[in-house]
């Protein structure tokens, strides 16, 4: 993905980079696969804020992207159109079936217009096919893996994500995740090969906050900023945080809290994120 910038005629200009979309297709999204939505300005159903910051912005359609890929095994799928999502950094591909149904999917890297996909355990080992991981060999990359067989993928769909299959049991399947972690899961679920495509969307410089607008976040105010009234950090006389250790608004620590739940599953992650990042950066500072 080529980075384009700009000649610096106002002082944020001259740190903006966009991205070229000189590769994807210069066509309206398809009809039959979109939706209106509705902005919440991050409330729920009550009204409440549940995430903060979040508010205007340009709108948008909802993309129906196909994250099962369980439809039409061994049906040949030929890639129409690549086109860009304003609802995810990653960019979609159009697959028109040989029976005639259409279907959006992650586009993964190195799949081109009038590529020929399929889904299902007898497709071919190449790049943006979707397969059981049963089907797939080890050491090959993949994203948009399922964790329940039959509820859609949810881990590595960002672009530029991938995980690499370690190996293979009579049940499960052991993956590496792009964050270091080691884990299991159910040789049933389904994987798409190869990594996800647009991979330098996070190397791209937003440069001012009017681009932070339009994508429906709000200014964001430092705690240390705030009275003590509402923040932890707030207060004092000068810039102090009032000797206390990182804190969130709702006073629970910020660094190195666990904050994640002991579920049912939890034996099924054989290497732990952070101890995976605590292990590269002492080899990285003994030189080994």
């Amino acid at each position: 993905m080529p980075v384009k910038t700009f000649k610096p005629y106002t002082p944020s200009r001259r740190f903006i980079e966009i991205a070229d979309f000189s590769n994807l297709s210069d066509i309206r999204p398809e009809k039959s696969l979109v939706i209106g939505q509705r902005k919440k300005g991050g409330r729920n159903n009550t009204g409440q804020i549940m995430v903060r910051h979040r508010g205007g912005g340009h709108r948008r359609l909802l993309r129906l992207v196909d994250f099962l890929r369980r439809d039409f095994w061994g049906v040949p799928a030929t890639v129409a159109s690549i086109e860009y999502d304003p609802n995810r950094n990653a960019h979609l591909a159009k697959l028109h079936f040989a029976n005639g149904a259409k279907r959006y999917v992650l586009h993964a890297d190195g799949v081109r217009v009038g590529d020929v996909l399929m889904n299902g355990p007898e497709a071919p080992i190449r790049s943006g096919n979707a397969l059981p991981l049963v089907s797939i060999p080890e050491g090959s990359y993949i994203h948009a893996v399922e964790l329940t067989p039959g509820k859609g993928a949810v881990m590595a769909r960002a672009a530029g994500a991938q995980v690499q299959l370690m190996a293979k049991g009579e049940v499960y399947v052991t993956l590496r995740l792009p964050s270091g972690e080691t884990r299991l899961v159910s040789k049933e679920c389904m994987a798409t090969l190869g990594q996800v495509g647009n991979i330098e969307a996070n190397a791209l410089t937003i440069g001012n906050a009017g681009r932070n607008r339009h994508l429906g976040w709000k200014p964001h105010v430092r705690g240390t900023a705030m009275n003590a009234v509402d923040h932890p950090h707030g207060g004092g006389r000068g810039k102090s945080k009032g000797m206390n250790i990182p804190r969130s608004p709702w006073n629970q620590k910020a660094k190195g809290f666990k904050t994640r739940p002991k579920k049912i599953w939890s034996w099924m992650i054989l290497q732990d994120r952070r101890k995976a990042k605590m292990l590269i950066g002492q080899q990285v500072s003994t030189g080994a």
